[in-house]
């Protein structure tokens, strides 16, 4: 993928609506000059101006599609549990949006108690493991290597428009991944990967289908796999993967097909089944050779790569799992989730839309999204300008509305608590009257 530092900014994300997505990535938008003379630039194009308006105007009925309808039994064990997080002091600022508590809900079929012990363990596994800062403080250099002799990506979407993730785990050069990486250098980049799904797939994905999408079609390729393919680095690397999916990602995987499973393979998965939970089990359907109807009936074969009997090669890109294909790469979609989370992000931190949030992530898309550039084809395949003039205008709108609306709730909130004070009043004067009727005072 072609570089340049007129292209791509650091996108800040940070956590809000959505299950598990959480805000999306929003770019910084500079000091204060560049900021006027967007605003001039963009006087200048009255076109441009109508269209970014017209895409402002469709963020309420996008919010719908991000959010998704809500099932109103759901909605009442979230709130619910929303407050009994509250009322112990244990509510975070972030990452208690309704999706993210409803799958830490299900996860524990509803129990609070179990449901609340997970969902502190996520936040303090965050914390210790400085999730937020893995963009920041983590580069993995050696992506484009690892990805020689570890075949895996994501690649399309399936008929209902989730994204579709491939492992070709019987073609992993175990000794050579480890000689190019670490345990805890993979893991980081995998947890960094499962951000990126959460905060920027499942939202891009949910635009192009209308609908909410909050998890993955997985394919896992397993030709060649037996019991000397389970080495104790494997093993372990495999243990903690699936222990940070299971416990601190649950229930994003919507369906998972193993397929050229060999009889050296189906003895494996009868001890690696005793490490997944029965929900996550129930999801899993592992298929012999014969395995292209199944595919085919979940995805369509342009999103299917040809080594699986699909009709896509990525030939620009090197191949399909080094392609990252998928409506997060979308740049129409990528301007309207960044205006949109422009605007909550901006209105998140007060006004203050030239400061992110201290907490907040920083995402660099050029590191994110560039992994895969000495493959792609740079005259062919130029990526938006999603940092201008038009969005400087842009911002300067929605920070006059977030303003006025924070206003509103301010005064919305003063008039419902003298209210309040008014009923109390009224309480304890009535209460004093009864006391001196009752005690003739």
């Amino acid at each position: 993928m072609h570089k340049s530092k007129d292209i791509y900014k650091e996108i800040t994300i940070s956590r809000g609506f959505g299950e598990g997505e959480e805000r999306l990535p929003f770019v910084p938008w500079g000091t204060s000059s560049s900021f006027n003379s967007g605003i001039k630039t963009m006087l200048s194009y009255p076109a441009k101006l109508r269209d970014s308006l017209k895409k402002l105007g469709r963020s309420k009925s996008m919010q719908l599609v991000l959010e998704g309808a809500h099932d109103p039994k759901d909605e009442q064990l979230v709130e619910s549990f929303r407050e009994l997080l509250f009322i112990e002091g244990q509510l975070p600022g972030k990452y208690s949006d309704y999706h993210t508590l409803l799958r830490f809900l299900r996860k524990r079929d509803f129990d609070f108690s179990k449901a609340k012990e997970t969902f502190l363990n996520y936040l303090k596994w965050r914390r210790n493991f400085r999730v937020d800062m893995i963009p920041k403080e983590f580069k993995f250099e050696e992506f484009e290597d690892v990805k020689k002799c570890y075949h895996h990506g994501y690649h399309g979407v399936d008929r209902l428009g989730r994204p579709v993730y491939i492992e070709r785990v019987g073609m992993v050069d175990l000794n050579k991944l480890f000689q190019l990486t670490t345990i805890e250098r993979f893991v980081k980049y995998h947890v960094s990967e499962q951000e990126k799904t959460i905060n920027l797939r499942y939202p891009a994905c949910s635009v192009a289908a209308k609908r909410h999408i909050s998890s993955t079609t997985s394919i896992v390729d397993v030709n060649g796999v037996g019991m000397s393919n389970f080495s104790k680095q494997a093993r372990s690397l495999f243990l903690e993967i699936q222990k940070i999916d299971s416990n601190y990602y649950p229930e994003t995987l919507h369906r998972l097909f193993i397929i050229n499973a060999g009889s050296g393979f189906k003895m494996l998965w009868k001890a690696l089944k005793a490490f997944l939970d029965a929900r996550t089990v129930a999801k899993i359907r592992v298929l012999g050779y014969d395995y292209l109807r199944a595919l085919l009936e979940i995805i369509d074969p342009s999103n299917l790569p040809i080594f699986l009997g699909g009709n896509c090669t990525c030939s620009d890109y090197g191949g399909c799992l080094l392609s990252d294909k998928g409506p997060w790469k979308n740049p129409e979609i990528l301007e309207l989730l960044q205006t949109k989370y422009a605007a909550e992000e901006m209105y998140s931190n007060g006004g203050n839309g030239n400061k992110a949030s201290e907490d907040a992530p920083v995402l660099n898309m050029a590191d994110i999204e560039n992994k895969d550039s000495s493959t792609k084809s740079t005259s062919r395949h130029e990526e938006p300008a999603l940092v201008g003039s038009e969005n400087a205008y842009k911002l300067a709108s929605i920070k006059i509305k977030g303003l006025e609306a924070a206003l509103r709730d301010t005064k919305n909130k003063i008039e419902a608590l003298e209210a309040a004070l008014e009923e109390t009043k009224m309480v304890l004067k009535g209460l004093a009257q009864h006391l001196e009727e009752e005690c003739g005072i």
